[in-house]
């Protein structure tokens, strides 16, 4: 009875250091700059991560689980980065439509790196700036 009353002193999960899972898998970005470009339209996106991307634009153009093929455009720094990617659409609501990413390689995820240490750079630059 004793054992049984100390444990329920202990700390939770929730105030303790440990780590705390959430529903995502994959960490969402929303401060890079960047645009989808579907069948020549360009959607502006809303966050992005290395599983899929939230864009912004007109739900009616796109159906549940359907098969997209896309460009994810980067502005970088000093250049814009280009990564063709497919994807399937797992939800819309008014105004939006969330994709997620198919089979992406090493390739893209080398691109998706590079886009995050771009980005990085970019806050200590700025960080510096007096």
């Amino acid at each position: 009875m004793i054992q049984t009353f100390f444990s329920s002193l202990r700390a939770s999960r929730s105030n303790s250091n440990e780590f705390v899972n959430t529903r995502r898998r994959h960490t969402r970005r929303e401060m890079d700059r960047c645009v989808v470009v579907i069948h020549g339209r360009t959607f502006p996106v809303e966050n992005w991560s290395t599983g899929g991307v939230l864009l912004m634009g007109d739900e009616r153009l796109f159906g549940v689980n359907q098969d997209i093929p896309m460009t994810l455009r980067f502005k970088l720094r000093n250049t814009i980065l280009d990564v063709d990617i497919h994807g399937h659409v797992i939800r819309k609501t008014s105004g939006k439509v969330a994709l997620k990413f198919e089979a992406v390689t090493k390739t893209i995820q080398r691109y998706f790196s590079q886009v995050v240490d771009d980005a990085i750079a970019r806050e200590f630059a700025n960080s510096q700036a007096v």
